[in-house]
């Protein structure tokens, strides 16, 4: 069949109504279960799919959550994961999305007016570019955007995270400590901003301004902040950077530069992403549970579309440091 198969196509070649292959494929009473078996049989030969879009018509509900990302990098990647885990036991499915205009401010907004209530039931918004969106499913924002947010949240603990890498830096006797910041309108982009001038600040150390860069989780801002940290006199001997993509964009700096990692210049990121483990060096970085965030923002998300009160709206996970082999005393 060269068309897509309809409905109508499957109860001719099973022999009946179709009323009665809608109640088979839908698992409804009143059908024999040889009657049913020859239907699924045919949906099975046939590869007929209902349609979505009806069916939600009828139904007003489609059975799919959506993930709106930025784009499909390491991190959603995880996240994606995680989500995937918590909706096996669930009867909904999964929908990844990523709007052609993702770098622009507010295209959530965008995107869940053009998916609420025809394509997906819920949604999750991972690193949000706006406060609230004001949609007519329930919403929950992981890594959410800085701001007084409605928006039920997860996240981790970026402040404690970022404590844990700059004071690693320093007990190996660093004192020269670079950052490079990601994203300025991120909650946790702040809170590690915070949390390494806190590290340096109980240990005595001054911020110096000139050893902070700002990444915005950009690999060409990355780029000429790393550049321009490194090639001064009084260069840094660590970096922080505010997430793995970052760190690793800094050790390609580094080499270009002549610099060996860790001899020359130690660096730690920021969520363990897969490739961290598998770089060479294998990157020092703090490890936030990232699937572990997808699982928690789908519990919380099936809450609320249950109509239920969640015990927390606003959840926060540990982070913990690994240190491989981008960390080592000053030379």
């Amino acid at each position: 069949m060269s068309r897509r198969p309809t409905i109508t196509d499957v109860a001719a070649a099973a022999g009946v109504s179709v009323a009665t292959v809608s109640k088979a494929v839908n698992g409804r009473y009143g059908v024999a279960s040889e009657t049913v078996d020859r239907v699924l049989a045919v949906v099975a030969e046939l590869g007929y799919e209902s349609s979505l879009i009806a069916s939600s018509m009828r139904a007003r509900t489609t059975g799919v959550i959506g993930v709106l990302v930025a784009g499909f990098e390491p991190f959603s990647a995880e996240i994606l994961k995680g989500v995937g885990q918590a909706l096996d036991d669930s009867r909904y499915d999964l929908l990844a999305y990523s709007g052609s205009h993702s770098t622009a401010e507010g295209w959530e907004r965008r995107s869940l007016s053009r998916l609420s209530g025809t394509l997906i039931d819920g949604a999750i918004m991972v690193t949000p570019t706006v406060i609230n969106v004001g949609a007519e499913v329930p919403v929950v924002a992981i890594d959410p955007h800085t701001g007084p947010a409605d928006l039920p949240t997860v996240e981790c603990d970026s402040y404690g995270g970022a404590l844990q890498a700059t004071r690693h830096l320093i007990e190996l006797g660093h004192t020269r400590i670079g950052f490079i910041a990601g994203r300025r309108d991120l909650r946790s982009s702040i809170a590690r901003d915070a949390g390494y001038r806190r590290a340096l600040t109980d240990a005595g150390l001054a911020v110096d301004p000139r050893l902070v860069g700002s990444g915005s989780y950009r690999q060409d801002a990355v780029r000429v902040a790393a550049l321009d940290m490194l090639r001064r006199s009084d260069r840094p001997t660590a970096i922080f950077a505010a997430n793995d993509i970052s760190a690793l964009e800094i050790v390609r700096v580094a080499d270009e530069l002549g610099l060996r990692v860790p001899r020359d210049l130690s660096i730690v990121g920021f969520d363990d992403v897969p490739e961290a483990a598998k770089a060479t060096p294998a990157l020092s970085t703090v490890r936030q549970p990232m699937q572990q965030l997808g699982v928690e923002a789908a519990r919380l998300l099936l809450t609320l579309m249950r109509g239920e009160s969640p015990a927390a709206t606003h959840v926060t996970l540990p982070t913990r440091l690994i240190a491989r082999e981008t960390t080592a005393p000053p030379a």
